[in-house]
């Protein structure tokens, strides 16, 4: 199984990363850009066919080492290695 950790900081704290991201895009003309938050991503594959068992050990993982749970909030997808992935909106044909 393969799991995706999407790490990033909770709302409440101040992301200076993602205001300077933010400010170029604007300066580069992307003025329809609000707002910016900055994150980590990670990839663990899991060696289990249990989506639920690869969701345990990647959320304990999460905790333990990937994100600081003071200041960063997590989400993970799991799905099958070897599964078609969705493609994302930042991916090119």
């Amino acid at each position: 199984m393969r799991a995706r950790v999407f790490v990033t900081l909770k709302p409440s704290v101040f992301d200076p990363q993602g205001t300077t991201v933010g400010e170029a895009l604007h300066t580069l003309g992307y003025t329809s850009v609000k707002d910016v938050r900055q994150g980590k991503y990670f990839e663990l594959e899991i060696d289990t066919t249990s989506p639920d068992e690869a969701r345990r050990v990647a959320a304990q993982a999460a905790d333990k080492l990937l994100a600081n749970p003071v200041i960063e909030s997590y989400r993970i997808d799991v799905e099958a290695v070897g599964a078609p992935a969705a493609a994302g909106a930042g991916s090119k044909p």
